[in-house]
């Protein structure tokens, strides 16, 4: 007897929102039956659900519904104020543009991601700013071997993810919007004015205007450290409601976000994350203190260049983690100087010299207190120079 099995899936490394999370969206979409915006997967009460979580409480199915369980609790993926998702989904359904703004590495791609998923179902509409990013990544293309053979035809035209996104009554996300040139960024004013797209080219065809399906709108991001490198005109700022993406304010729930992420990160290399809470907390500790300027005693800390940001707190702890799973025999806690000071020196080498006044500081006065675990990382300083 010969058996016949489907082909599996390619491993990847990251999978989309829409993937990862596609169990709860379809719970939600079942389980909120309220009314939604033209277009969107889920009604606005069900995204802010999915973003922020169901606060501990399961949530019940108003019918049973195959292949869907009875109850789900929704598990938080974007930790900040509920407040701010709520803003961002109004400015949704409203049909008009956002901007996240902030520091690097407080994870405002991330919300973008998750907030197209729950709203349209796909996040993948994407066009990554650069500075060589052109005109056409906003508008459309063409198929150049079509071109040549049929000349200037539907077929031909290649759309870009904002007309793709146009055209289905999606959401396009524009990361680092900032970072593409004027005349680029100024593609979009129109668009989101306007609504429609015109193909010259076309101009004898039906096809040639392309309007916007109810629930298309723009998620773009951009980092305040950009400021200044492709600065947006008034008229596209007016475009877009602004909302900023701080740092999480609360040292417990930054902390259970690393290790949660950490873990992940380390499970996906085929490892499992060993690294103590202890050593954890004194990395968040470091980096909430050179973040703020101030240490959690009130001592002043003279604060680095580089952005000490969450982001960057996870990529440490991964890299604590992996050291303790394929490369044991030490103390994880000893790696920890040197992880923070590959941090610091990013992007000024003075920050060296802040790195070691931390140490001189609240390193070894906590050190002096009696704590086993700071008294170790002091005499560890001399892995800083």
């Amino acid at each position: 007897m010969t058996v016949t099995t489907e082909p599996s899936a390619p491993a990847r490394q990251v999978r989309p929102a829409e993937e990862r999370y596609a169990a709860e969206l379809a719970f939600l979409a079942a389980q909120d039956t309220g009314p939604r915006p033209p277009g969107w997967a889920l009604t606005p009460r069900a995204v802010v659900t999915f973003v922020c979580g169901s606060a501990g409480v399961e949530l019940v199915l108003p019918e049973r519904r195959e292949g869907l369980p009875a109850k789900l609790e929704i598990g938080p993926k974007f930790v900040g104020e509920r407040a701010l998702v709520e803003r961002c989904v109004v400015t949704l359904a409203g049909e008009r543009g956002l901007l996240l703004t902030g520091e690097p590495g407080t994870a405002k791609s991330m919300l973008s991601e998750l907030l197209a998923a729950a709203v349209c179902g796909t996040s993948a509409l994407t066009v990554q700013g650069t500075a060589g990013t052109t005109e056409d990544a906003f508008r459309y293309g063409w198929n150049y071997a079509l071109l040549l053979a049929q000349g200037p035809t539907p077929q031909a035209l290649v759309d870009s993810p904002v007309l793709s996104a146009m055209r289905t009554g999606r959401v396009v996300r524009v990361e680092e919007i900032t970072r593409c040139l004027p005349e680029v960024q100024d593609a979009l004013v129109s668009l989101l004015s306007d609504r429609r797209v015109t193909v010259p080219e076309l101009t004898a065809s039906e096809d040639a205007v392309v309007s916007a399906a109810p629930g298309f709108t723009v998620i773009a991001t951009a980092n305040l450290r950009d400021r200044g490198v492709s600065e947006m005109s008034a008229a596209l700022k007016r475009r877009f409601n602004f909302e900023t993406v701080d740092p999480i304010a609360d040292a417990d729930a930054e902390a259970t976000l690393i290790r949660r992420q950490a873990v992940a990160a380390v499970r996906r290399a085929g490892a499992e994350f060993s690294v103590d809470d202890a050593v954890l907390d004194a990395l968040v500790t470091v980096f909430r203190d050179l973040r703020s300027g101030r240490s959690t005693e009130g001592w002043d800390v003279e604060r680095p260049g580089t952005v000490m940001s969450t982001a960057e707190a996870v990529q440490v702890a991964a890299s604590l983690g992996l050291s303790a799973a394929y490369l044991p025999g030490g103390d994880v806690l000893d790696l920890l100087p040197g992880h923070l000071l590959g941090v610091v020196r990013k992007d000024d080498p003075a920050d060296h010299a802040r790195l070691l006044g931390y140490w001189d500081g609240p390193v070894r006065r906590r050190a002096e207190t009696g704590s086993a675990m700071w008294r170790r990382l002091w005499d560890l300083r001399g892995s800083l120079k």
